[in-house]
């Protein structure tokens, strides 16, 4: 296949949203998390998710720093975790989440091959900004396109096309590589080739469009692009 251009997904994706709560777990204080991590983690993501989608739904956008507030705040009390100095430790790991570890040497093998990258998130600027300078990649990206530019979350179209108003090229030539089954079905009706990266191994969505490809890692991302 002939791919002009490869689009991630940020959260999930390329950065590790699980790692926000397991870092602040082993720090010394936040005994209290040693065992609710994953769960908190768990539900601070899906609501997360869920907000999103909703708010897309009603028309009420807001940006992805404060939906990922709300979710926290949401998991936090479901948990009883009445504490705000763990909320404010919280959202600073999240800031600067760290990438899954083979990202750095597949984005510069896209790189090195002349093969443009970049981001598709529903993450804000700014969120997008500090993690991208925090995993120390923003030198392997051509660009990184938020939401906030259409206000509106994905799947929407609208989202999906902020990559050809950018690349120009048609959509079969984009290879859009997200960790959300949904964020990878979303982007295949749009006309996108493309990877689910399914790291929970997790069954298919069953929605109108499906992934080409499902993979366990971002890896081999370049082998599929390049050939």
């Amino acid at each position: 296949m002939t791919i002009s251009v490869c689009i991630f997904d940020a959260y999930g994706t390329l950065f590790d949203v699980s790692a926000a709560a397991r870092e602040a777990a082993a720090e010394p204080g936040c005994e209290s998390l040693a065992r609710l991590w994953p769960t908190l983690s768990d539900r601070w993501r899906a609501k997360q998710l869920e907000y999103s989608w909703l708010r897309a739904i009603m028309g009420e956008h807001t940006d992805f720093w404060q939906v990922t507030q709300d979710a926290l705040d949401w998991a936090m009390e479901s948990l009883d975790l009445a504490d705000n100095s763990l909320r404010a430790r919280l959202l600073d790991l999240y800031r600067r989440l760290s990438s899954y570890p083979e990202v750095p040497a597949m984005l510069t093998r896209l790189r090195d091959a002349g093969l443009p990258a970049a981001i598709l998130s529903n993450g804000s600027p700014g969120m997008l900004g500090d993690a991208v300078q925090s995993a120390g990649i923003g030198d392997l990206l051509a660009d990184v396109l938020s939401v906030e530019s259409v206000g509106v979350f994905k799947p929407d179209a609208r989202v999906y096309g902020l990559v050809i108003d950018r690349f120009g090229c048609p959509r079969d030539q984009v290879l859009f590589v997200s960790s959300n089954g949904w964020d990878a079905a979303g982007a295949a009706h749009y006309g996108f080739r493309t990877a689910w990266v399914n790291r929970a191994g997790a069954p298919v969505d069953r929605l109108p469009a499906r992934p080409e490809h499902v993979l366990s890692d971002l890896s081999t991302i370049p082998d599929l692009a390049l050939t």
